[in-house]
């Protein structure tokens, strides 16, 4: 292989690594943050269909650290880290972790549940909509996940893929706070 096809091939599988570490594109509000959910301030409201049309409204999640990922079935890195919640929802439920997927399938549970059951999430999920969205800065790319601790606040917002252990380092501390 000559010197620049190799370059050529080489640029082009780190800018693939980077696409897919970094999430996927999410239009919809053109890239403005058009709600109030910075860190350290409260979560905002919801209330929201989960697969079984059953309404969900964020006020029950009070009281429990949650893990909130907006997150699509067709998106890679999404796909990548289901397993990951699967786990840390296991491990940490009864210490009072509840993790809560708004799924941003425009297909809505008909095109999630047949996922969920081939994944077998024991997490929460919902389906989301363009103004949850729009209510928690603006998703412009997903995966985006928010970290709320036990009174309703915003600790850490991640943006594309994130190991399981930042999660774990990022919650261990909240389960047992006060």
């Amino acid at each position: 292989m000559s010197t620049t096809r190799f370059s050529r091939a080489l640029t082009l599988a780190l800018a693939a690594a980077l696409s897919l570490s970094a999430g996927c594109g999410k239009g919809g509000n053109g890239g403005h943050a058009a709600g109030h959910a910075a860190v350290g301030t409260e979560a905002p409201e919801f209330a929201l269909p989960d697969l079984d049309g059953k309404v969900v409204k964020s006020g029950d999640l009070r009281g429990k650290v949650v893990i909130l990922d907006f997150w699509a079935t067709w998106c890679p890195p999404c796909r990548q880290e289901v397993p990951h919640f699967v786990a840390l929802q296991s491990k940490y439920r009864g210490q009072g972790l509840e993790i809560v997927g708004l799924s941003l399938d425009k297909g809505g549970a008909p095109v999630v549940k047949p996922f969920v059951d081939e994944y077998n999430v024991n997490y929460m999920m919902l389906i989301a909509n363009d103004e949850t969205a729009s209510s928690y800065g603006g998703i412009t790319g997903i995966p985006t996940t928010f970290v709320i601790d036990k009174n309703g606040k915003i600790v850490k917002r991640f943006l594309g893929y994130t190991d399981p252990e930042v999660f774990e380092e990022t919650i261990r501390p909240l389960l047992t706070a006060s």
